[in-house]
């Protein structure tokens, strides 16, 4: 099956051979029929999915399953072996989506030497928004005061993930992708990545967890099972 561009402006619907496949609504991300192989292994294997602003899509499956790739794709970080991804209202071009992406991965990645406030700091002046007013909000949002000072090398696993999520989210992204962010985490810090998923979702924003934790993110959400590379409703 012929592919279709994946950073030009769609239409609403692509006519291949037999198929006509309607590629997104406004406001929606919209994959379908995508496929991802990296070589003889098909990592995504034919997904067509609708991911709506102010819902929480929470994607599970093992270790292995194709849920990384998925959302490297919808992310932006991985181009479809086959099929289509369109990002509505977010833009045509990457640059445009990618303005509007905040992304937590399963690696924090916060930088090691710098402190936690200079980690939130720095994202705020790359995403172009206040520097100050983003520190403030961060601090209180994720209690990162008590650690500011403290480069990131020297903080626990769930220091550096408040770092991490206040990144992420210092523009208000549209789109917030979440890979396997309960990982490693107490009681009380998971109950926080928790907070913070249903605040972003109840503002509007698309949200997708991946995740192998079938008891994480419960609630309103929608719900998907990867296996093998498929995807299907929970």
């Amino acid at each position: 099956m012929p592919s279709v561009a994946w950073n030009n402006p769609p239409p609403a619907v692509v006519e291949i051979g037999d198929k006509r496949w309607r590629l997104a609504t406004k406001d929606a991300v919209t994959l379908t029929h995508v496929s991802k192989s990296f070589g003889a292994v098909r990592a995504v294997i034919d997904v067509t999915l609708e991911l709506q602003p102010g819902r929480v899509h929470v994607i599970e499956g093992a270790n292995g399953s194709g849920k990384s790739t998925l959302l490297a794709l919808v992310g932006t970080l991985i181009r479809p072996t086959s099929g289509a991804i369109a990002w509505g209202e977010l833009g045509a071009s990457l640059s445009d989506v990618r303005a509007h992406l905040g992304w937590l991965g399963h690696d924090t990645l916060c930088y090691p030497d710098l402190t936690g406030r200079e980690n939130v700091e720095l994202a705020a002046r790359l995403a172009g928004v206040d520097v100050g007013a983003a520190w403030k909000k961060s601090a209180e949002r994720f209690s990162i005061g008590e650690f500011a000072s403290r480069p990131m090398r020297t903080a626990s696993r769930g220091q550096r993930q408040r770092v991490a999520l206040a990144r992420a989210l210092v523009h208000e992204p549209k789109l917030l992708l979440l890979d396997e962010p309960s990982t490693g985490l107490d009681r009380a810090s998971v109950a926080r990545v928790e907070r913070v998923i249903a605040e972003e979702s109840a503002r509007g924003a698309i949200v997708v967890v991946v995740t192998h934790d079938a008891a994480f993110a419960h609630g309103e959400t929608s719900r998907f099972q990867m296996d093998r590379g498929r995807l299907s409703r929970a």
